[in-house]
C-alpha cells in the first residue's frame, strides 16, 4: 500500500504573522516557518500503521515555496520514505482551488492508495482542500477524523460534530483527514536526521505536472484588497460613585448587549 501524506511549511504559531497590504498575502519571510502541527499528526498516523502492516510505504507530499524543502527533511526525518515538493513561482498565492489542482497533478503522477491530510492548516484554515483532490482524483473521502483504522481495502473512523458521533468508511484508493484527536507526533531521532539526507526528494514544477499557469489554471478567487486593522479603542471606564450598576445597565442596552 501506497500511503501519501499531505504536509505543509508554516509561519510558526507563536511568532509575528502579518498580511501584506500591497499582495493580500502571509509575509512568510517575517518569522520563522515550521513543519505544520496537523501534518505532523496526519504523518504519525500513516506511520503507525506502516509500521505495522508490510509493504506498506509513507511518502510525504507538499506544494510551497523552495524553503519548505527543511520541513520536508523533518518528515523524512520523523520517518517517512521519501518526499516530493511542487515548488513554482508562478503558483505563488494559489487559491485553494489551483492548490487542488496542483497536487491532484502530483498525486495522479505518484499514484497513491490513501491520501492523508489534516483538516486544517494553521496558516489558511480553509479545510476544504481534501474534499476537493477527491472529487478531482474521482476517490471517497473521509474528513475531520478523530479515530482511523486500516483494514484490507478500506479505511474508516469516526467524526464528531455537535448532534454526536458518526463512524464513516470508505474503499481505496481514498482521500481522508484527520483533526488534532489523533496521536501526538514522534518526534525525530539522530538516526532519522541523519538517515533523511539520504532519502530521495524530488522537486517538481506546474510544467512538470503538466499545469497551465497562464490560462485556466489560475486563481478563482483574488484578493481585490487588503486594510490594515484600525488600532483598538480604549472601552468605557466606568468609576463606581453609587450609580455604576445603573449606568453599566445602560451601557449593555444602548449597545444590545442584553
Amino acid at each position: 500500500m501506497r500511503i501519501i501524506v499531505l504536509v505543509k511549511e508554516v509561519p510558526d504559531t507563536y511568532g509575528e504573522r502579518t498580511l501584506s497590504l500591497e499582495t493580500g498575502l502571509a509575509e512568510r519571510d517575517r518569522g520563522e516557518t515550521v513543519l505544520d502541527e496537523i501534518g505532523e499528526r496526519a504523518l504519525e498516523a500513516a506511520l503507525a500503521y506502516a509500521e505495522s502492516t508490510d509493504g506498506a510505504t509513507v511518502s510525504v507530499m507538499s506544494m510551497g515555496r523552495a524553503s519548505a524543502v527543511t520541513a520536508l527533511r523533518k518528515a523524512l526525518a520523523m520517518g517517512a520514505h521519501d518526499a516530493v515538493l511542487v515548488a513554482d513561482d508562478a503558483l505563488q498565492g494559489a487559491d485553494l482551488g489551483l492548490t487542488a489542482r496542483v497536487l491532484a497533478a502530483a498525486l495522479r503522477r505518484t499514484g497513491f492508495d490513501l491520501v492523508v491530510t489534516g483538516n486544517l492548516s494553521t496558516d489558511g484554515s480553509g479545510g476544504v482542500l481534501p474534499a476537493m483532490l477527491a472529487e478531482l482524483l474521482a476517490v471517497p473521502h473521509a474528513t475531520a477524523l478523530t479515530t482511523l483504522a486500516i483494514a484490507g481495502d478500506r479505511v474508516s473512523g469516526d467524526r464528531v460534530d455537535d448532534e454526536g458521533v458518526a463512524r464513516v468508511s470508505a474503499p481505496l484508493p481514498a482521500v481522508i483527514s484527520i483533526t488534532e484527536a489523533l496521536p501526538d507526533p514522534r518526534f525525530p531521532t539522530f538516526k532519522g536526521i541523519m538517515a533523511a539526507k539520504k532519502k530521495p526528494f524530488e522537486t517538481w514544477t506546474a510544467a512538470d505536472l503538466g499545469v497551465d499557469t497562464s490560462g485556466v489554471d489560475l486563481p478563482a478567487s483574488i484578493v481585490v484588497s487588503v486594510t490594515e486593522k484600525p488600532p483598538r479603542q480604549a472601552g468605557l471606564t466606568i468609576v463606581d460613585e453609587g450609580d455604576a450598576g445603573e449606568r453599566l445597565a445602560e451601557f449593555l442596552v444602548e449597545n444590545r448587549l442584553v
